[in-house]
């Protein structure tokens, strides 16, 4: 027997879209229905950003006790046990479950169904024995790891975020494919908790972003001990006895690199394969990707998707955003837009590395003009109090002073980035963040001191000495 239900809205998937939206929804008096067939919290809880964060936390604290040399302290680190790390893992995303455990969302009137969904018609969804008859759908399927075609990868064990933290020995030496923000990430938190690591990326190490950013990053990693191998590509995979075997091509020819371990970080893919969706009609495009528009509609415009589904930024806070549009859109039928424009992105390196808006690339691309102001973190009283100096902020600003974007390099980036998103939100120019009073000492004034250095070139110049000389002489 198959139970048939209608409700306002049901959702597929439990990550963080989904969660937003079925959470919202009923809370505001929509009756939901969330189907899920793996674990509630989606990639973000079990398999990405809690677990890579509760890793890097690992490796940031050995490695302070190992540097402490820098701030007048000797300590010595114990060598690293491994299932103690991996404890410390599951016990932060056992203290995070019961905010997105089946429990709590039942607790708001969400029925929960633990079940791969289909579609069987518009607008509704069947699995679990459940029907389910929707006035919206949303679909918040997220992504699965991106595996490349390299010759003998399918015949060797290897490690994609999924399971890299389900490792119950230190990997002796792990060899990382990619070096985006996962691969760098989980690069340096290996090769701080005493793994040997040795990262390759085909082009350059976090080449979507600013390259004296990246460049701030890259020196990090190798002061780390990561050995890099940038611009070379993988041409095979094998064995080479107990070891995995990584043969590599680049300008100077073919190396092999043998490893204990094997962590293939070369991206996301967004796929929809078994949610049947010609069964209701939704289009997607040559990709595979659904078709949808700045309201988060599919074809059928009663057909929502956020997060990864929806083509966009594939970040946990790009998903809850989105989430927001689409409650707008099917709750209260205002026609809200998803924007991007402002979306801020941090790779949880030691230093960080976040940005927000384009990058100077970006803009001499667009053919726009800008200024470019900047301040380091050497300049910093806080940075320099705790012996953590590398790093800067870089401000893109337009001729009129308004903020196009930023990029910080450097310790709490990612906290300061927001700072500068909101300013880009609200279209601000740099004097309302010249004029912010912060506390001191603290790093939210590397902020405002760029800012500030806008008024400099005027503030500082003849002009102003000459004006200020002539009224001297009236004091």
């Amino acid at each position: 027997m198959t139970e048939a239900i209608d409700v306002d809205l049901c959702v597929i998937g439990a990550g963080a879209g989904g969660l937003s939206v079925a959470a919202g929804a009923s809370q505001m008096g929509a009756s939901v229905a969330l189907f899920e067939r793996g674990e509630m919290g989606g990639d973000c809880l079990n398999v990405g950003c809690v677990p890579s964060k509760a890793l890097l936390a690992a490796a940031h604290a050995a490695h302070t006790a190992g540097t402490a040399g820098r701030l007048g302290l000797e300590m010595t680190v114990a060598p690293v046990d491994w299932r103690r790390i991996r404890e410390h893992v599951r016990g932060v995303i056992a203290a995070i479950a019961p905010v997105d455990s089946v429990e709590r969302y039942e607790g708001f009137g969400v029925r929960v169904i633990a079940a791969h969904a289909r579609f069987t018609e518009p607008r509704t969804v069947e699995g679990g024995g459940v029907t389910v008859r929707a006035k919206f759908v949303v679909i918040a399927t997220g992504s699965t790891p991106s595996v490349p075609p390299v010759p003998g990868l399918d015949e060797v064990p290897y490690l994609t975020n999924e399971t890299v933290f389900d490792l119950d020995e230190r990997p002796a030496h792990l060899l990382v494919l990619g070096g985006g923000a996962i691969g760098c990430e989980l690069a340096q938190a290996h090769v701080r908790l005493g793994c040997r690591v040795t990262l390759v990326e085909a082009a350059s190490l976090l080449g979507a972003e600013d390259p004296e950013a990246a460049d701030v990053v890259r020196l990090s990693l190798q002061r780390d001990g990561v050995e890099l191998r940038e611009g070379v590509s993988a041409v095979s995979v094998g064995r080479s006895g107990d070891a995995i075997a990584l043969t590599v091509t680049g300008p100077d020819g073919e190396e092999t690199l043998t490893g204990s371990h094997l962590l293939v970080a070369t991206g996301r893919r967004v796929s929809f394969d078994g949610l049947d969706l010609e069964r209701a009609g939704i289009a997607t495009d040559e990709r595979g990707r659904l078709v949808v528009d700045a309201r988060l509609r599919t074809s059928d415009r009663r057909v929502f998707a956020v997060g990864d589904a929806a083509g966009g930024p594939q970040f946990t806070h790009v998903a809850g955003a989105h989430a927001g549009v689409v409650i707008k859109n099917a709750l209260f039928r205002l026609p809200a837009k998803a924007d991007h424009a402002g979306v801020p992105r941090v790779t949880y390196t030691a230093p960080e590395l976040a940005q927000v808006g384009p990058t100077e690339a970006d803009l001499r691309a667009a053919g726009t003009a800008f200024g470019v102001l900047r301040w380091p973190y050497a300049e910093n009283d806080r940075a320099q109090a705790e012996r953590s100096v590398d790093g800067f902020a870089k401000v893109l600003v337009a001729p009129n002073g308004r903020i196009l974007g930023a990029t910080v390099v450097g310790d709490a980036a990612g906290e300061l980035i927001s700072i500068w998103a909101l300013a880009i939100a609200q279209r601000l120019k740099v004097g309302a963040l010249a004029g912010l009073v912060v506390p001191y000492p603290t790093r939210a004034e590397v902020i405002k001191r760029a800012a500030s250095s806008w008024y400099v070139p005027k503030l500082f110049g003849d002009r102003t000495k000459a004006v200020v000389r002539f009224l001297m002489r009236f004091a």
